[in-house]
């Protein structure tokens, strides 16, 4: 195999530009598919289709490219032209609709929590290293006020020569103030940043769920044979306990939003609830206590997304009920940072991927179930 395939047919318009700046590196190479698969230890055949962009490669194999391109020319590639590749290679993996890159959207989400948990350890370690350091200081500054009070009260008759011993006596107090102004800061900021990292550890924690959900449905590999289609269905319903069917909530202004979200969930075993604006999703949630998981538009008039949010988490009764942003606006850092502030677990632009969908949604009906499934135990007599 050392003739490159046409792309393919009927490719997103973003899998074929991604496909055709792939191509253009592999042929910069000059080399043969089958040569470059044995260099990199990888079946010609998977990098055949990775080459007509019937499917997208991980990044890892891309930036083996730049690297051997590199190597090559005796030039490495410029920041700019990296970045290019990568947004296209972004936005093909949006695109597409398999649970290989269903996957490769949770991997994305996964190692962004897992490095914000690791910054935020980083962070603690830094923080910590400096109170305690600042509570040393302040400790030996209480130790040198305790020694000048008791020579003050035992040696009244000395005092003009002790205060001439000890001439820095106020600055050391406000010294000691200014210290312990700058403990308190420490002290909060210290408590942020661990906050920050138990949200992340518990991100980590359910995006990993996610990973599995999606990853226990995909077909078993063949070796040198094509992948067979995959059906749409997405992630199967778990596994209900006795007990009513838990209810999804499902928010949206738009009606054909909501036909598609009813599409894309209608393999689940749960009751789907919608509502048109934030006032309906609150009064659907005085009417049900039973919800396990609610899907959030951001853009809705008179009440958004974020505002609906806030009046979820203030009641008692639903404060604990996971909350899935879904907006059009895009992943920008500042949109997802104010939807995690505003108390939901996870943040998805549209168009999303059904199969993280589904696997989100799956993932947080089981948590669902299991809290149920306790508190029934919990209550039996016989226990």
């Amino acid at each position: 195999m050392s003739v490159l395939h046409p792309l393919g047919e009927n490719l997103p318009e973003e899998c074929r530009a991604f496909a055709v700046e792939l191509r253009k590196l592999f042929l910069g190479l000059g080399v043969s598919l089958r040569r470059y698969a044995v260099r990199r230890h990888r079946d010609p055949s998977t990098i055949s289709r990775f080459l007509n962009g019937t499917r997208i490669p991980p990044w890892e194999f891309v930036f083996d490219l730049f690297t051997d391109l590199a190597e090559r020319r005796g030039v490495a590639p410029t920041p700019a032209a990296i970045e290019l590749v990568r947004e296209l290679h972004r936005a093909a993996v949006r695109t597409s609709r398999s649970p290989g890159h269903a996957m490769e959207i949770l991997q994305i989400q996964l190692a962004d929590a897992d490095r914000d948990a690791r910054v935020s350890m980083a962070h603690q370690d830094v923080l910590g290293g400096a109170l305690l350091d600042l509570k040393h200081r302040i400790a030996d500054l209480e130790v040198r006020l305790n020694q000048a009070e008791a020579a003050w009260a035992t040696e009244r008759a000395r005092a003009d020569a002790l205060e001439r011993d000890i001439p820095d006596r106020t600055e050391l107090i406000k010294e000691r103030d200014l210290l312990q102004q700058e403990v308190r800061r420490l002290t909060e900021e210290l408590d942020e940043v661990r906050l920050r990292g138990r949200l992340a550890e518990e991100r980590c924690l359910v995006l990993e769920r996610q990973l599995a959900m999606v990853e226990s449905q995909r077909p078993a590999a063949v070796p040198q044979q094509e992948e067979e289609p995959m059906g749409r269905e997405g992630p199967a319903a778990p596994q209900r306990a006795m007990g009513p069917r838990p209810k999804i909530l499902v928010v949206d202004d738009q009606q054909n939003n909501l036909l598609a979200m009813e599409a894309v969930l209608a393999t689940l075993d749960q009751e789907l609830v919608t509502a048109t604006s934030g006032q309906e999703a609150l009064k659907a949630l005085l009417d049900h206590d039973d919800f396990a998981v609610i899907l959030l538009d951001v853009q809705m008039p008179e009440m958004d997304g974020y505002e609906t949010a806030a009046h979820i988490k203030r009641r008692s009764r639903n404060r604990d009920i996971p909350i899935i942003f879904l907006t059009a606006m895009g992943s920008d850092p500042e949109h997802s940072s104010r939807g995690y502030a505003a108390g939901a677990v996870d943040y998805m632009a549209k168009p999303f991927d059904p199969w993280a969908l589904r696997a989100k949604v799956s993932v947080f009906t089981e948590i669902f179930l299991e809290r149920r499934q306790r508190r029934s135990q919990g209550e039996d007599p016989a226990d």
